[in-house]
């Protein structure tokens, strides 16, 4: 957790302005990571507009990786019921930043400082759990969600948005030697205390349908036609394929 609160200030996460988490995800008023929230906010609309809409009006949304729980303020803002899970609790990228957002609402939402795999809920809280381009964090994918299906409702909606995702294993594992030599370079640690699983394949997604018997559901947001074109440059260029981004969606056996 030192090592990744070190890189995320690093890397420019956060602000002393009020401003900058009320405008998340639609514009980084720093400046400093322009790219990714531009990609945050394409998949967010998405996902409220194709995704959450089937649910209840009220409904109760885990947002795990909530980070500074941006999220979460939106999602109060349209109706729904949040709860900001992470571990994060710093007041500049983690669940302390809420404090710049819950003013702004009639009524504040819970934050938990939580492991995935040791969630403090009760069984069957939660009508959706989202993965909030945190998935890519769990060292063990079937131990993080065997526990976030335990917590939801029968019928209940399992999402993971903003994971990196592969098409071949070898690419994953290429992209993360080069994060680790480039944090290494940069921030004089690999960022690897803890073993992430750090990205997604067809394989492992098919892998883990089995383990759990779930079904994914594949979204794949429009990020534009210069993110589109990613991969045809990248094998012209004969570089590492580059990742992708999808929305996964599994739902809970109604009778478990």
């Amino acid at each position: 957790m030192a090592d990744y609160e070190h890189i995320r200030t690093a890397e420019g996460r956060g602000s002393r302005n009020e401003d900058f988490y009320l405008a998340l995800p639609y514009k980084d008023t720093t400046g400093k990571n322009s790219h990714q929230w531009r990609i945050r906010a394409k998949s967010y609309d998405y996902l409220t507009k194709h995704v959450l809409g089937s649910l209840p009006d009220g409904a109760f949304i885990l947002d795990l990786g909530a980070g500074n729980c941006w999220m979460c303020f939106r999602l109060a803002r349209l109706g729904y019921k949040p709860v900001a899970g992470d571990l994060l609790t710093n007041e500049d990228d983690g669940l302390g930043a809420a404090s710049h957002l819950l003013k702004h609402l009639p009524t504040p939402f819970p934050r938990f400082q939580a492991e995935a795999t040791h969630l403090p809920f009760g069984d069957g809280q939660f009508d959706a759990i989202v993965f909030n381009a945190s998935f890519h964090y769990s060292e063990d994918y079937e131990e993080t969600l065997r526990e976030a299906l335990r917590c939801l409702k029968p019928a209940g909606l399992l999402i993971i948005s903003d994971t990196p995702w592969y098409s071949r294993d070898e690419s994953g594992r290429q992209m993360v030697a080069e994060r680790q030599a480039a944090f290494r370079r940069r921030f004089g640690t690999a960022s690897d205390s803890l073993k992430s699983l750090e990205y997604l394949t067809d394989e492992r997604l098919q892998t883990l349908e089995g383990s759990l018997s779930i079904r994914w559901v594949k979204y794949v947001p429009w990020y534009g036609s210069r993110w589109a074109l990613r991969p045809w440059i990248a094998k012209l260029r004969h570089r590492r394929e580059p990742s992708q981004f999808r929305i996964y969606v599994a739902r809970k056996h109604a009778r478990s």
